[in-house]
């Protein structure tokens, strides 16, 4: 009799430890996501932020409409209001505004050998890659964390919690077309 009351409490204690660490595991890949996730809006913030100052810069060479602008900003107040579908509309709008922005830079042989232009233009290059990896982190997270609520048995304990799977979040990589830009 003792025996058996040892093999159930072992058994009880070997689940319940289980239970523990899965759901430990599913916590920590959700904060490490949201914590990715931050770490890609602070990111397209920078990159809005450079995107207003080529703007700043091209303003002298070009005529933009005060709505590029404006479209900036709402983009910048979205960022760290969105979620992953959010933050991929933020993302093509900002690439399509950066297109136009190189394509004036293009136009515009003095604008284009412009220390601050060029300058500003590495800085959005390194900010495309530092979003990139970011992005990269974060779908990894969210694969581990989706692939747990589809295995055994971290699957049970997902469905105990009512977890739902997470969202991965992807960009556009390129803009299909090349912006038209009228003067």
């Amino acid at each position: 009799m003792v025996l058996i009351i040892i093999i159930i409490l072992i058994f009880v204690l070997a689940s319940t430890s289980l239970f523990v660490s899965i759901y430990n595991r599913f916590f920590t890949l959700k904060n490490s996501a949201e914590a990715t996730l931050g770490q890609i809006r602070v990111a397209m913030k920078k990159r809005l932020d450079m995107i207003e100052q080529l703007l700043e810069s091209v303003k002298s060479y070009a005529r933009f409409e005060r709505e590029v602008l404006e479209k900036v900003t709402s983009l910048r107040s979205e960022v760290f209001k969105s979620g992953t579908e959010g933050l991929r509309k933020v993302d093509r709008e900002s690439r399509t505004i950066l297109g136009n922005l190189i394509a004036v830079a293009e136009n515009y042989p003095d604008l284009k050998t412009s220390g601050t232009v060029s300058s500003l233009m590495d800085s959005v290059k390194d900010i495309e890659g530092e979003i990139a990896r970011q992005r990269y982190t974060y779908n990894n997270i969210v694969q581990e964390y989706n692939i747990m609520q589809d295995t055994i048995p971290s699957k049970f304990v997902s469905t105990i919690l009512s977890l739902h799977k997470m969202d991965y979040l992807q960009f556009e990589e390129e803009i299909e077309e090349r912006p038209r830009i009228e003067f």
